[in-house]
Parts: structure tokens; C-alpha cells; sequence
């Protein structure tokens, strides 16, 4: 049987999570790994909660469904704990990294996850990006933290991967907005 790293992200439209799972992806697929990254929309309008879903493994990926047991957990928008299912099917020894200012611990009791078992990191990445970026796009800092707090990919990589598939469409400013806001993602993040 194959396994599978599964990621979910949640955030709301605009925030960058189908592009994060993307590039996520991408860089992944640029290491040798077998990869599938796919967004499941609501209705499609400013502010609707948005989730965005990978898998990543070492062999082919015959799963073509929605990711239902992911370990690891993005939450770009902590306004969105209490009215969707962040925590549904996650294992006991998920990770979850939530863009918010509060510490782990206050949002460890906000999601309603018990000690021992599972992970919570935290990260200003709306901060972060409006300080790098110009604008709130929380998913560059967020995968910036994906980096430091997990194993499936490295910074430089995420950074190689962004510069080129995006340095054709955006400018060499906004490039580097972003990527600072990686790195700065990488190193502001905390656990508890």
C-alpha cells in the first residue's frame, strides 16, 4: 500500500491557498516526488471559505478523491475555527499552522486539540506579508513556515520553485516581497 503525505489548507478566497498547494506542489514535483495539488471551492465570491488539498509520496498516487485524513493543516484565516471542520479526520499527531498573532497555546484550546499528540504552530502571515508583500497574501509566509515546522520539502526549493514559475508573471519586486516573506515565514514561526 502507498502512502501518502496529505495536506489541507483553509482559508478564504483570495488569500493565496490554491496558489500555496500549487506551488507546494510543484516543488515537490521538481525533488522527484509524485504529486497532486487541487482547490475545492464554495461559492465563488471575496471572502467565501476556500480549501486546497495535496498529496505527496514517493510512488504513484492512484487516489484521485478529496483528501479526508491530512496530517498536516494550514489555516490562513483563524476566523474560520468554529464554522468549518478544521480538525475533521486528522490524526491525533496532526501539525497545524494557523496565521494568527495569538501563541499556540491559545490556539491550541481555540481548535479544540488535546495535548500530547498533536502540534499547533502559530505565525503572523498577514503581518508578515503586508510588511513584505505591500498587501495581505498570507500563503508565501505560510509556506515558509510549512518548511521549518515539517519534512516535506525545504525552503530553498519552495524559493527556486516560486522564482521560477512566477518571474514571468509578476515583477522582480513582487518576487522578492515574496520571497522574503518565506523567509521570514520560516523563521517567525512558533510552537509551544
Amino acid at each position: 500500500m502507498v502512502t501518502s503525505i496529505e495536506v489541507r489548507w483553509h482559508g478564504r478566497a483570495q488569500q493565496g491557498m490554491v496558489t500555496a498547494a500549487k506551488v507546494l506542489a510543484e516543488a515537490c514535483l521538481l525533488s522527484g516526488k509524485f504529486v497532486q495539488a487541487f482547490p475545492e471551492f464554495g461559492p465563488e465570491r471575496m471572502g467565501a471559505p476556500v480549501r486546497a488539498y495535496n498529496r505527496i509520496s514517493d510512488e504513484p498516487i492512484r487516489m484521485h478523491c478529496q483528501v479526508t485524513d491530512p496530517k498536516f493543516v494550514l489555516i490562513a484565516d483563524p476566523t474560520l475555527i468554529g464554522v468549518v471542520g478544521l480538525t475533521d479526520g486528522c490524526p491525533l499527531d496532526a501539525v497545524f499552522i494557523i496565521n494568527t498573532s495569538k501563541s499556540a497555546k491559545e490556539m491550541r484550546v481555540a481548535l479544540g486539540v488535546k495535548s500530547g499528540g498533536a502540534k499547533v504552530y502559530t505565525l503572523n502571515a498577514t503581518q508578515i506579508s503586508i510588511e513584505t508583500i505591500g498587501r495581505s497574501m498570507p500563503n508565501t509566509p505560510m509556506l515558509g513556515a510549512l518548511a521549518k515546522v515539517t519534512a516535506i520539502v525545504p525552503l530553498d526549493a519552495l524559493i527556486k520553485n516560486f522564482k521560477e514559475g512566477y518571474s514571468k508573471k509578476y515583477s522582480e519586486k513582487v518576487i522578492a516581497g515574496n520571497v522574503t516573506a518565506m523567509n521570514r515565514g520560516y523563521n517567525e514561526v512558533k510552537g509551544e
